[in-house]
């Protein structure tokens, strides 16, 4: 409960767009009709495409084209035809705020994936959800989403009805690495860092409380800013503490850094972090000291899930050149969830597309379930994935190995 106010500050930006916006949200969404007959529609894709998570980003916009050709290709909904539009948000959520008013602007974009990171989701939510715009996401884990500022004393109420995720949440991925850590390394002082951020704070906070639930102690914490590079003073800090490792709320810029200066000033300890580390670019970062750094992250391995394996494959023959990283799978997924929906309502309308669109396939997607690259994909009350599965990664020889994969059990 030590972050609640923080969170209730983060909710505070999606809260805070102007009542005109509504206006947009008496948008419909027009197919567009070519001389064939064809009705083509359009699913958006937001997610940093520059930036130091532009990777992850062009990641996530290939798989959601990898979708989407394929359902072409299947004719998967007959009569319709999708098509992508990706717009950069640079991980900043004010880009991500001005996407959402561009996609809503845009008619024939029928359903959005994305975005990347939960602070720029806090700022898209609303716009969204007035334009009754479907927001689903393969990457925000922050329990605020879906779950409501207060979630954490216990209290859910979700926020917005048009927003959904294919990812697990921090409220499973914190205690997941607190149990992990406590029971399975044996380890019982952390020193805490958060990057003060919705998906940092989310994290840390949940970790804390499972950590410290179990008997660990907390020998410090410190909130860090996304960007900062010196944390000289910071890891002096770490390194006197007597912690035996590091949480790190963060992205894998600051957390990399936090894990090459910490060891460089002797606190020879690893530092444990999310799914937001969990990408190959972080032992770039880190160097050396990487070894023995630990992440959770959403979902089974690739090898170990036969659909994931197949999705790997076509991504390859496809031709992209950026790999879909962590998050590929739930992008195609999210779009796929995005095409189901359409589908539906597709059916239901005695084979087209109804004039409200938009409003039909956000309502249609609490009713979506299909056996995905990532695993069986549907959506619990609130909007989440019902999938919870959660592997344990180290790094060794440079390279990010599985250690343990399994379910949060409280």
């Amino acid at each position: 409960m030590l972050h609640l106010r923080k969170y209730r500050k983060a909710l505070a930006v999606s809260a805070a767009l102007t009542v005109g916006l509504a206006v947009l949200g008496a948008c419909g969404t027009d197919a567009v009709t070519n001389d064939a007959g064809l009705r083509t529609v359009t699913i958006g894709v937001d997610a940093p495409l520059t930036g130091p998570l532009a990777e992850s980003g062009k990641g996530i916009v290939n798989s959601v084209q990898l979708a989407v050709q394929q359902a072409n290709e299947k004719q998967v909904v007959p009569g319709v035809t999708f098509k992508i539009k990706s717009l950069d948000d640079r991980a900043m959520a004010d880009r991500g705020k001005v996407n959402a008013r561009r996609f809503v602007r845009q008619s024939d974009v029928i359903g959005v994936v994305g975005p990347l990171n939960s602070r720029v989701a806090l700022t898209m939510q609303q716009t969204m959800e007035q334009a009754d715009l479907t927001l689903v996401s393969p990457a925000n884990t922050n329990p605020a989403l879906t779950l409501g500022p207060d979630w954490l004393s216990g209290r859910t109420a979700r926020p917005y009805k048009s927003y959904f995720r294919t990812v697990t949440t921090d409220a499973s991925q914190g205690p997941f690495a607190a149990q992990f850590v406590y029971k399975e390394l044996d380890k019982r002082r952390v020193f805490l860092i958060d990057d003060d951020e919705a998906y940092g704070l989310g994290l840390a906070a949940t970790f804390e409380a499972e950590f410290t639930r179990l008997g660990g102690t907390v020998a410090g914490k410190s909130s860090i800013s996304v960007g900062d590079r010196d944390f000289a003073a910071l890891a002096a800090r770490v390194a006197n503490s007597g912690a035996e490792f590091v949480l790190c709320g963060g992205d894998y810029p600051e957390c990399a850094r936090i894990s090459r200066q910490v060891k460089a000033v002797g606190g020879h300890i690893p530092v444990v972090g999310g799914d937001a580390i969990y990408v190959p670019v972080y032992m770039k970062v880190a160097g050396n000291e990487a070894e023995g750094d630990i992440a959770t992250s959403v979902g089974a391995p690739v090898e170990i899930i036969h659909s994931a394996r197949a999705f790997v494959t076509n991504y390859k023959i496809a031709g992209f050149s950026t790999p879909p990283g962590t998050y590929g799978g739930y992008a195609y997924d999210s779009a796929w969830a995005i095409i189901e929906a359409v589908k539906g309502v597709v059916a239901d309308s005695g084979s087209k597309l109804p004039t409200h669109s938009r409003a039909a396939v956000s309502a249609a997607m609490p009713g979506v379930t299909f056996s995905g690259v990532t695993g069986p994909v549907s959506f619990d009350q609130y909007g989440d994935a019902t999938d919870k599965q959660l592997t344990v990664y180290v790094v060794r020889d440079g390279k990010w190995a599985t250690l343990s994969t399994g379910i949060y059990v409280n």
